[in-house]
């Protein structure tokens, strides 16, 4: 009885293993796609000079792409939806890009910022598929902290306060590496089995840990 259970043990942790390392494929193979869609979608919009959707447009798509994704997270119309969430994402983004370029040592600016977000996603990805440590513990924390970030972050743009604009962009620095830390941590522990909704929250991270550190460095150059 001890044999068998210790096999039947065996077997569960090995497919467990197996699940783990499927979630974690697809999960940086969709996200990798999505990156370059979302890229391409960007430099359209910044080629063709689109002006921004505006507030209430981008939060209107991005949180209504984001309740389609997961609500068809199961179903090919979910790989539809990502697709369809990090385009607008990209779409967005274009005008935010062109309008730095437009800036004297823009092109610097922005090289800087992609950089720094490629560094910082690498590396702190590396770390955790490394050390293999659990950052579990965070997710409250920074649920919190991204909810009082983005009430500041829309408080800075309707009063027009640009300090607070810039401590914000710094706070989100911080709380997207977190993110970055724990959403890793969640797929390697079998935490989150959805490589839909895990590859939507890497892109969150990375979209937010670029547009971050342009806003700070776009400040910094203007202020040279």
């Amino acid at each position: 009885m001890n044999t068998q259970a210790q096999v039947t043990t065996l077997d569960r942790a090995q497919a467990g293993a197996l699940s783990t390392n499927k979630v974690v494929r697809n999960t940086y193979m969709l996200l990798s796609m999505t990156l370059a869609f979302s890229a391409l979608t960007a430099g359209v919009a910044a080629a063709l000079k689109l002006p921004h959707p505006g507030l209430i447009v981008t939060l209107a798509g991005y949180f209504g792409l984001l309740f389609l994704t997961a609500r068809f997270r199961n179903s090919g119309l979910g790989i539809a939806f990502v697709f369809g969430l990090t385009g607008f994402m990209g779409y967005t983004l274009g005008p935010i890009v062109s309008q730095y370029l437009a800036m004297p040592n823009g092109s610097h600016v922005v090289m800087t910022a992609m950089g720094g977000t490629a560094a910082i996603f690498l590396g702190l990805s590396a770390y955790v598929m490394t050390t293999r440590k659990n950052f579990s513990f965070m997710g409250g924390f920074l649920t919190v902290g991204i909810l009082v970030a983005f009430l500041a972050g829309l408080g800075a743009m309707f009063f027009e306060m640009p300090g607070l604009s810039l401590v914000v962009s710094a706070m989100f620095v911080l709380l997207m590496s977190g993110l970055i830390l724990y959403e890793t941590s969640n797929i390697i522990h079998g935490g989150e089995t959805n490589y839909v909704m895990a590859t939507v929250t890497l892109f969150v991270s990375i979209f937010n840990l670029f547009t971050s550190p342009l806003q700070l460095l776009g400040f910094a150059s203007n202020n040279d």
